[in-house]
């Protein structure tokens, strides 16, 4: 075996740099587009869709982001601090907007707010009003898909500031309290920068799903980046055009991921006590109470229960006789599809990251970099990056067989016509979740777990498949599981590298939707929906344990 004088094997950083080619290889082929000739058409974009992809995207990108970190610290600060009507609930409900995806709240929002929808049709019966005699902000539009965004995504803030204010040391809360400084101040100067990192992390991934999402967006008639690569690779019919917009886009997020990794590494948080802050938070009184409660109720009733419950109507209230969605099908592909891509993602992950941990350097550490990247990349861009390359391989394979066999044979589509590229492409989306999880882990498990093993004349791979799964099955069975319920809500991905005649729940809702036939969808999103939870359950069981944790710490 190829190794090098420490005597750690290099098969293993190869194969975690193999892993990442997943996500490298449509990175680059995206970026090399920049030095191909789209015959105009590039020109074309850049003087009339361009800047209002450019302005749409950025508007969209900050202004999520601000309310979602608003929304996130405010009531994690609330649900940590204070004590109010319905905080136990609401510290786990607020959990919830998760498990729907955010097409899936712009279809029944917009079902439920439109003109002919039932908020609008109550408003004109009660008031007796008629067309044109009132205002109604229209969902449909780019404020609301700031709204609808802002609601799906704010639970990533949320989770990670309950979490940093949990594991923040009393000591510092009460040392500010007896210098002076009063609720307001303390939270400003002592404990929102010491939550600081987790923040921005929360952050960045709600500005990651923010630029990647498509169905919202499109629903809401919104043009952004990623509505407009779809256009441009099916409306034009341009790939070139398609993946020049891509390689803009991709280069503007990775200097967002390099100045967050530089951000971070430039400063150093530090626990100074084992004293965590204790759960049970100070008594707001019943107006104050009341004020918070209703402030934590607000994004839990807008981003899950009228969702939801919407889709629930709509299932329950279908016409008799009409037509019905093949669910059985679809669920069993879907969930087909889903347990094939988490296994891979899985397996590639733990690849990488018990690479970083063997032999810790920069060609492993750059491997893992590059895997997580691909969180960043919009859906359509994993496609046009994926679709170039196995086109091209497609066209070779079959020119070869047309040589060899002289003209009398062709296999065909091989890769863009199989389910290979659609898990390869979910592979290029979702390994960083596989990833985050599986090096948490590992690093848990101590090196010397390792030399004593080694010592005892274990492999590499011997010690990774009788110590170290063993060890941290449960975070690999839970990455599988997020990665699973991250394919079934995944569309656009799944419509532009889906094989002919493969649809799945995600695609079908998308479809009846884009007609205006959401009832027919609605037993479907409800499917979706129910699957999102179960992710919501893993965080929320996990900030139990953190809660948990903290107070016995606390009492010790």
């Amino acid at each position: 075996m190829i190794s090098r004088a420490g005597g750690t094997p290099l098969v293993w950083p190869i194969l975690g740099f193999i892993g990442s080619l997943v996500v490298l290889v449509p990175v680059a082929i995206v970026l090399a587009s920049v030095f191909q000739s789209s015959g105009g058409e590039w020109s074309h974009l850049a003087e009339t869709r361009l800047p209002t992809y450019v302005g749409n995207t950025l508007v969209l990108a900050v202004s999520v982001c601000a309310f979602a970190g608003v929304i996130g610290v405010a009531s994690a600060w609330l649900i940590t601090m204070h004590r109010f009507p319905g905080r136990r609930v609401l510290s786990w409900a607020l959990l919830l907007p998760l498990a729907v995806p955010a097409y899936l709240a712009a279809y029944s929002l917009t079902d439920l707010l439109q003109f002919s929808g039932p908020v609008q049709t109550w408003l004109r019966a009660r008031f007796d009003l008629a067309a044109g005699d009132y205002w109604f902000p229209s969902v449909r539009s780019l404020g609301g898909a700031i709204f609808i965004l802002t609601l799906a995504l704010y639970p990533y803030v949320y989770f990670a500031a309950r979490i940093a204010f949990l594991e923040q040391p009393k000591s510092a809360l009460e040392s500010s309290r007896l210098l002076g400084r009063g609720p307001w101040g303390t939270f400003f100067l002592v404990a929102l920068p010491l939550a600081r990192p987790a923040v921005i992390g929360g952050l960045a991934l709600v500005l990651m799903e923010t630029v990647a999402d498509f169905g919202a967006v499109d629903y809401c008639a919104v043009d952004t980046f990623a509505t407009g690569i779809y256009r441009t690779w099916y409306g034009l019919e341009s790939r070139v055009a398609a993946s020049q917009l891509s390689a803009l886009l991709i280069s503007v997020l990775l200097l967002l991921i390099l100045g967050e990794h530089l951000l971070r590494r430039s400063e150093r948080y530090h626990r100074t006590s084992a004293r965590c802050h204790r759960s049970e938070g100070t008594d707001l009184g019943p107006i104050k109470g009341t004020l918070a409660m209703i402030f934590c109720l607000l994004p839990v009733a807008f981003g899950f229960l009228f969702p939801m419950g919407r889709l629930i109507g709509l299932a329950i209230g279908r016409e008799a006789g009409a037509e019905s969605v093949p669910l059985g099908g679809l669920a069993l592909r879907t969930t087909g599809i889903g347990i094939l891509a988490a296994v891979v993602s899985v397996i590639i992950a733990l690849l990488i990251g018990y690479a970083a941990r063997i032999r810790p350097g920069a060609f492993t550490a750059t491997s893992a970099g590059i895997a997580r990247t691909g969180y960043a990349i919009p859906g359509p861009v994993v496609a046009i990056g994926l679709l170039l390359p196995l086109s091209w391989l497609d066209h070779r394979i079959n020119d070869a067989s047309l040589f060899v066999t002289d003209g009398a044979w062709r296999p065909g589509l091989i890769f863009t016509g199989s389910i290979l590229a659609l898990v390869l492409g979910y592979q290029t989306r979702f390994i960083a979740v596989g990833l985050s999880f599986v090096q948490s882990s590992l690093e848990r498990v101590h090196v010397r777990i390792d030399e004593a093993a080694r010592t005892l004349g274990s492999s590499r791979g011997g010690i990774l498949m009788r110590i170290h799964i063993p060890l941290i099955r449960r975070s690999l069975l839970a990455a599988g599981l997020l990665v699973f319920v991250d394919v079934v809500k995944e569309l656009p991905v799944t419509l532009m590298l889906r094989p002919f005649n493969f649809d799945t729940l995600a695609v079908r809702v998308y479809q009846l939707a884009s007609d205006e036939r959401l009832e027919e969808a609605a037993t479907a999103a409800l499917l979706i929906g129910l699957v999102g939870l179960l992710p919501v359950m893993l965080l929320s069981r996990q900030i139990d344990r953190i809660v948990f944790r903290s107070v016995d710490s606390d009492q010790r």
